[in-house]
């Protein structure tokens, strides 16, 4: 365990560091299933995991909604300076980190200071709260997984970013990258994240798509040389959404944005940061996700949340579907996990979860979810015949013409000599039901 570390003034009073106790532990600030010293599949947890705290959800996100006004009100955000204002936020936040024990955390550039309009007095800001992070690294072990900026809030943004009609615009979003560059560097940040929240369009009647994606990969491309010429050897990212807010966003999944890296020379440089939330906005699984970036090598990092089946826009809640989550780990295992990145906990408390102790709650439960999940699917991969089944379903292409064929030698001409051969195929099943069973059994 690192040690915790506060700033001037304690935020989370009577709050100590979170700690491992094990299964049968009715403590609800203690950790039952995330032993990060614990090895599963040659990994320990920690590793496997690399677990972050969401500085935006965490201590910027208010409570507040298209319906109501905010019902958090942070202690750490009474100052009229946004300096100081910003400083005490960061004390905060790196309490809370040491407190869950979490070993990195992630932010937007606007969150980590207020913003204005002048883009010099922004960069004076951030670079003052750059050096308050170093200390606060320096003390805790803490450690910056990746910096993002943010180019979707502001009005200026509305049409996009890197995608915006305007020239102008495209040259505010990168200063703006430039400098959450620098500030990600400074801070020997792991890795940087393109989330492209209006890189879309709301109607074709007044986009040429095929321009604003040809200008969408110049800006990566010129953010990526900058930041590699200015020392950063770590891997970029792109979190795929597929339609909020825009109508269509140019990187709505991860097939769309792997086929948009190979497209346009990227595919080197950049993975994907998968978000469990996204995902089911495209209409997908969380685990298909993962698949689909897995298969193309780019399963960079994840955004740990869940969406409400309810509800059709990105509620950001913290994941808690034990059945969900296995299924993932699956993949994730098989994948040999995460490529530079970790799980960050992209989601929020709700509205009416108002106690500081909520947002401890609410990390331990997302902490012990995926860390009951791996175990699970370890288990499963290690002491089942999950594996044995898919072999099986495919063994016909192991050998004989089926090999032969994922060889390349064989002509459309051989396969209707070989169907006519062998008349009708058998009925072959696929066992859904027994391997859900599995993962029950298991959990």
């Amino acid at each position: 365990m690192g040690n915790v570390i506060t700033g001037d003034t304690e935020f989370f009073k009577g709050i100590n560091q979170i700690k491992f106790e094990g299964p049968e532990s009715d403590n609800p600030l203690a950790f039952r299933w995330y032993d990060e010293n614990r090895v599963v599949a040659g990994k320990t947890l920690k590793d496997h995991f690399r677990f972050a705290g969401a500085y935006w959800h965490s201590f910027v996100g208010n409570g507040g909604d298209p319906f109501g006004a905010p019902t958090h009100v942070f202690a750490w955000d009474k100052k009229s300076d946004p300096i100081e204002r910003a400083k005490d936020k960061m004390d905060a936040a790196f309490e809370f980190l040491t407190k869950m024990n979490l070993p990195f955390y992630c932010f937007h550039d606007v969150d980590v200071v207020d913003y204005g309009n002048d883009i010099v007095e922004n960069e004076r800001r951030l670079q003052a709260l750059v050096d308050h992070a170093k200390q606060k690294q320096a003390a805790s072990g803490v450690k910056l997984l990746w910096g993002t900026a943010n180019l979707f809030s502001n009005p200026r943004y509305m049409n996009g970013a890197s995608t915006n009609p305007d020239f102008h615009v495209l040259a505010h979003g990168a200063a703006q990258v430039k400098a959450a560059l620098d500030a990600t560097i400074a801070l020997d940040g792991e890795n940087y994240v393109f989330w492209g929240g209006r890189e879309g369009y709301m109607t074709l009647l007044n986009t040429d798509m095929k321009r604003e994606q040809e200008h969408f990969a110049k800006f990566l491309h010129a953010a990526k040389d900058y930041a590699r010429k200015n020392g950063f050897k770590g891997t970029f990212f792109i979190e795929p959404k597929p339609a909020e807010p825009s109508k269509h966003q140019y990187d709505f999944d991860c097939a769309t944005v792997i086929g948009f890296l190979n497209q346009f020379g990227l595919e080197k440089d950049f993975k994907i940061n998968i978000e469990v939330n996204h995902a089911t906005l495209a209409g997908h699984t969380f685990q298909h996700e993962l698949q689909v970036a897995a298969d193309a090598g780019m399963l960079g990092s994840v955004d740990a949340n869940r969406g409400d089946y309810q509800n059709g826009w990105d509620t950001d809640q913290f994941p808690n579907n034990l059945n969900e989550i296995t299924e993932a780990m699956l993949i994730f295992l098989e994948a040999g996990g995460l490529q530079g990145g970790g799980v960050n906990f992209d989601a929020k408390i709700r509205r009416n979860s108002t106690d500081m102790k909520d947002l401890f709650y609410a990390h331990v439960g997302g902490m012990d979810t995926f860390a009951r999940a791996l175990i699970t699917a370890d288990n499963i991969l290690q002491k089942s015949d999950f594996k044995k089944i898919r072999e099986e379903r495919y063994a016909s292409f192991d050998s004989g013409k089926g090999k032969e064929f994922e060889q390349g030698k064989v002509s459309l001409e051989d396969l209707r000599a070989y169907a006519i051969e062998n008349g009708e195929p058998a009925t072959i099943s696929g066992k859904q039901e027994y391997l859900e069973n599995i993962i029950n059994r298991y959990i």
